[in-house]
């Protein structure tokens, strides 16, 4: 069912001097994109990171982190599929920027600015992540506690300020994507995308369920560096 919302204010067309021509807008598209990144892509991305870890071992991962690495495929779907979602998200609002010829102040436009920049600043801070480091990593000597550290291994300072920022962050990116997926939705009415965004949450969460149910949310810590008593982290942890 279709709202009764005034578009008046929505550009439908624009003209570019270069091209020498007029061009429709299709705000649909604009809307499919962002919402694909938001509800569909992300959250995927977020789940693959959640559940995809493989079960701890007493040594860890040993591979190095790299996209040809199948151990390391979780990390890589979340790093960049992460990174093309923002790429897009970009892309979009670049688009909207020039199509409303610079920034309109609804709240859609404040949502959705305000998701991107968060989503910038989450890559930014994985950028600054520091160092992995790890007793059994491939390039460590079991026998050379030296060859070991790393800030992920030794969760220093500047490890333990990025997990708390970029978890919470990513909280909050969510919650103003949902924000300007609304928005957008009650500025620009599209009712099968709409339909489709609540089949998505509703398989997500049935997913993320049958995940959590199956015992599936494995350490991270552990994961990457095994569950030695000794790993600084782990023993950190010893009386939780």
């Amino acid at each position: 069912m279709m709202l009764d919302v005034d578009r008046s204010h929505i550009p439908t067309e624009i003209y570019f001097d270069f091209l020498g021509r007029t061009i429709p807008i299709h705000w649909s598209y604009h809307a499919i994109l962002m919402a694909g990144i938001w509800i569909v892509l992300v959250p995927l991305c977020i789940i693959t990171i959640r559940y995809g870890k493989p079960k701890p071992t007493a040594f860890g991962i040993r591979e190095e982190i790299r996209l040809r690495n199948g151990a390391w495929w979780w990390f890589s779907v979340h790093k960049f599929g992460f990174y093309l979602a923002i790429g897009l998200s970009l892309a979009g609002a670049i688009v909207a920027l020039t199509v409303s010829r610079g920034f309109s102040g609804s709240i859609h436009s404040v949502f959705g600015a305000t998701t991107v920049i968060l989503g910038c600043l989450q890559i930014i801070s994985a950028w600054l992540r520091g160092t992995h480091g790890g007793r059994y990593y491939f390039k460590a000597d079991p026998k050379d506690p030296a060859t070991w550290h790393g800030d992920h291994f030794d969760m220093t300072p500047r490890r333990r300020l990025f997990e708390a920022y970029h978890k919470t962050a990513g909280y909050f990116a969510g919650f103003f994507a949902v924000g300007a997926v609304a928005s957008g939705l009650m500025q620009y009415p599209v009712p099968m995308l709409a339909e489709a965004i609540l089949i998505v949450a509703f398989c997500a969460l049935v997913l993320c369920i049958v995940l959590e149910h199956r015992g599936l949310r494995y350490d991270g810590y552990r994961a990457a560096f095994g569950t030695n008593p000794d790993n600084p982290y782990n023993k950190a942890r010893k009386d939780l």
